[in-house]
């Protein structure tokens, strides 16, 4: 069996780990005046790259269209209320519009 998937990136692709290393710097030292390349914390990292961009969940929460979604259906509806809180509104809707922007954001 081939532990590769199990490895941490910095040992199963060097090369593209420090690609990313690279980039963290460059973004740590610099000031990007660009909207769309504001700056993310590392939480918010860690999320978007967290086991749930695997999950295709078409659909709103307890209403999707495939099983299997009991923490997906979790985790929006943190979003949604969230949300919510935040913007001190009744109603929230924390999906994209399309799935090609959502496939693109992740």
């Amino acid at each position: 069996m081939n532990n590769t998937q199990y490895k941490p990136l910095s040992q199963a692709d060097p090369e593209i780990y420090k690609c990313i290393i690279d980039e963290l710097d460059r973004q740590k030292n610099g000031l990007e005046m660009i909207p769309s390349e504001s700056y993310a914390s590392p939480a918010v990292l860690r999320a978007m790259g967290s086991i749930f961009t695997n999950k295709y969940s078409e659909g709103y929460p307890r209403k999707r269209y495939y099983g299997g979604q009991v923490n997906t259906d979790k985790l929006e509806t943190i979003a949604i209320e969230r949300a919510k809180k935040i913007f001190k509104v009744d109603h929230v809707n924390v999906q994209p519009y399309s799935g090609s922007p959502a496939n693109l954001a992740v």
